[in-house]
């Protein structure tokens, strides 16, 4: 019997997928753990379908992470903190403070995405990488200066 897979199977094969498989294995196991469903042409449409709204879903997620690294890739910001003498910052500059920063600038970006290389515990300018997709990356200019 033919199934298409709904979830991955580690002795069958991955998500949606059709594989041949004995009729028993497949009404006693497959069908009643909702791991498969028969292979008929609306299943197998349905899969298609799915996968194309999948494929189009990472190329628009991947476009606009190019859009938005192409907008920011080399800006420069200015981040204002409190700092004691010699501007020596309390504490140090986190990715949190980054991700305000930039919300503040509009433009929505998770702090866990933020690299910064080094502490940064002095007033004055440093960079910062940001990871928008998997393939890519913007670096951003921060400039520290002393609140007040």
């Amino acid at each position: 019997m033919k199934v298409v897979l709904l979830k991955d199977v580690p002795t069958l094969g991955k998500a949606e997928t059709v594989v041949d498989v004995n009729d028993g294995y497949a009404r006693n196991f497959l069908f009643r753990q909702g791991l498969a469903m028969e292979a008929t042409a609306a299943a197998l449409n349905t899969v298609r379908t799915k996968s194309q709204a999948e494929q189009a879903r990472v190329r628009r997620e991947l476009d606009q992470a190019k859009a938005l690294g192409k907008e920011i890739d080399g800006q420069t910001f200015v981040l204002r903190m409190k700092c004691g003498e010699g501007g020596r910052l309390y504490g140090a500059v986190t990715a949190m403070d980054l991700a305000g920063m930039l919300e503040k600038a509009g433009r929505k970006i998770d702090k866990r995405m933020i690299t910064i290389p080094e502490p940064v515990r002095h007033t004055g300018e440093f960079e910062a990488e940001i990871r928008l997709h998997a393939d890519v990356h913007a670096k951003i200019k921060v400039k520290v200066e002393a609140l007040g």
